[in-house]
């Protein structure tokens, strides 16, 4: 499993892109997609929802069991992935790439996100 150096991680397995403009893109890593196993659902908060680092704001439905989806951020939703919603599969596929999830203006980020081998470390 290869996680990508220039994003950070949340202990609850979403990533996190450097901001560009204040807006970050989040999504699950791959080491969460794997343990989730096909996802066949994917709900995701709603543009103009706020956010809060840490807490639930969405849900990922497998084959295996339902998870809930945590932010790693507080902020505004700004964008949501709407071919992730038609195509969970891209979860599984893409996890880094056309399965991401949303996008938030940042407006609070905690200090306690991990970096790429912080975080593969944790994953085990």
């Amino acid at each position: 499993m290869s996680n990508p150096q220039q994003l950070r991680y949340s202990k609850e397995h979403e990533w996190l892109s450097p901001a560009e403009d204040g807006v970050a893109t989040v999504g699950i890593t791959e080491h969460a997609a794997n343990a989730l196993g096909d996802v066949v659902y994917v709900q995701l908060p709603e543009v103009g929802a706020t956010i809060t680092a840490g807490e639930t704001c969405g849900e990922l439905e497998s084959t295996k069991s339902v998870s809930d989806l945590y932010s790693p951020v507080t902020g505004e939703v700004v964008e949501a992935n709407q071919a992730v919603v038609d195509d969970p599969s891209l979860v599984n596929t893409a996890p880094f790439e056309g399965g991401w999830l949303f996008k938030v203006r940042v407006t609070d980020e905690p200090q306690d996100l991990l970096s790429a081998d912080e975080y593969t470390e944790f994953a085990g």
